[in-house]
């Protein structure tokens, strides 16, 4: 079975205050895009990446490559304006056989575990979407003030998002609207069941400039542990 890995890093990402996409920051003397490829490299050894980057910038892929030693499976390509249409390019890409993880390039911790069962998941079900819980008290707003909910009923959803690309990418033949908030969300209104999995609380995304000093004591970690 073909194995295939989406790694969205078109973003701009606004609330990081920098010029720099966040993407393209370092982490430990390597930009962060890197963590997550290698991570598919090393643990799905015939997987072949595509690294989604934002339209209309230029780019060197020698100078992006050069942090990998399975350059021949990986392939830049450029996205589009949004995430919907960055995705849908890769998918466009891609065959219509096969598996494929849909990730943020700013996720940079990712597992074997949580990688050997979104796989087995998907296969079996079609799909498999990463969740965690939600440890903070929730209230919900609306034009009468808040109430608290019950946050048991609630998951944080992260990425790699998996599917079986003919499920997928007739998902994404859809227009996009507003209540596509991930992948799954594309699939789900085609009526497709979404198959939830245990995630990890280390799998964070990096979004502001606390997120990356958290990784870097993280990687210490890590580091410490081998």
């Amino acid at each position: 079975m073909n194995k295939y890995a989406i790694v969205v890093a078109a973003g701009r990402g606004q609330r990081m205050q920098s010029a720099l996409p966040k993407q393209f920051m370092l982490l430990n003397d390597k930009p962060l895009y890197t963590y997550a490829i290698n991570c598919f490299l090393q643990y799905i050894s015939d997987v072949q990446v595509l690294l989604i980057l934002p339209e209309n910038d230029s780019f060197d892929e020698d100078e992006l490559l050069q942090y990998f030693d399975k350059k021949n499976q990986i392939k830049i390509l450029t996205g589009g304006s949004t995430r919907f249409e960055s995705v849908k390019k890769g998918l466009d890409a891609l065959p219509n056989d096969g598996i494929v993880f849909i990730h943020d390039a700013v996720r940079p911790f990712i597992t074997k575990s949580l990688l050997d069962e979104l796989l087995n998941t998907a296969i079996e079900k079609g799909n498999a979407i990463p969740c965690i819980d939600v440890n903070d008290s929730m209230r919900k707003i609306n034009e009468n003030g808040n109430h608290a909910v019950d946050r048991t009923q609630y998951k944080s959803i992260q990425t790699p998002q998996v599917f079986q690309l003919d499920l997928i990418k007739k998902a994404f033949q859809q227009a996009s609207n507003t209540s596509f908030t991930d992948d799954a969300s594309v699939l789900e209104n085609l009526g497709v069941s979404i198959h939830l999995i245990q995630g990890n609380a280390e799998n964070i995304k990096i979004t502001r400039p606390i997120d990356l000093q958290i990784a870097s004591v993280y990687l210490e970690q890590q580091a410490g542990s081998n």
